[in-house]
């Protein structure tokens, strides 16, 4: 899994390139940093739909918490929130994707 490093998004002017900051996914997945103001941005470029799942390990009064799929349909862009319910024990969430042909993903954090 490759590490996604954040990229800030400025509250007061709201403008970021995100589509530079954005990199290849990895075939094996990708980890990114979770919290509040964070999210993951998902832009299919390929033929068909692409399935993002983000791990959700944690359980609540002994259930398992189902984890966070977005199917992202063919030439669309997706935001989904990196919360802290994702956190893993690396302190990171898990990303992992159904392919990854012309898939770009990058991890965004509103900034001050």
């Amino acid at each position: 899994m490759a590490d996604l490093d954040l990229t800030a998004v400025p509250v007061a002017t709201g403008v970021a390139d995100v589509a530079a900051a954005a990199v290849a996914a990895a075939g094996g997945g990708d980890t990114a940093p979770v919290g509040p103001g964070r999210f993951l941005y998902v832009n299919n470029g390929s033929g068909g739909s692409i399935t993002v799942t983000v791990a959700t390990p944690g359980s609540v009064s002994g259930l398992a918490i189902s984890d966070t799929a977005v199917a992202v349909a063919a030439g669309d862009i997706a935001l989904i929130p990196l919360a802290n319910v994702h956190r893993g024990a690396n302190g990171r969430a898990a990303i992992t994707y159904s392919g990854v042909t012309d898939l770009t993903v990058a991890a965004f954090e509103l900034g001050s």
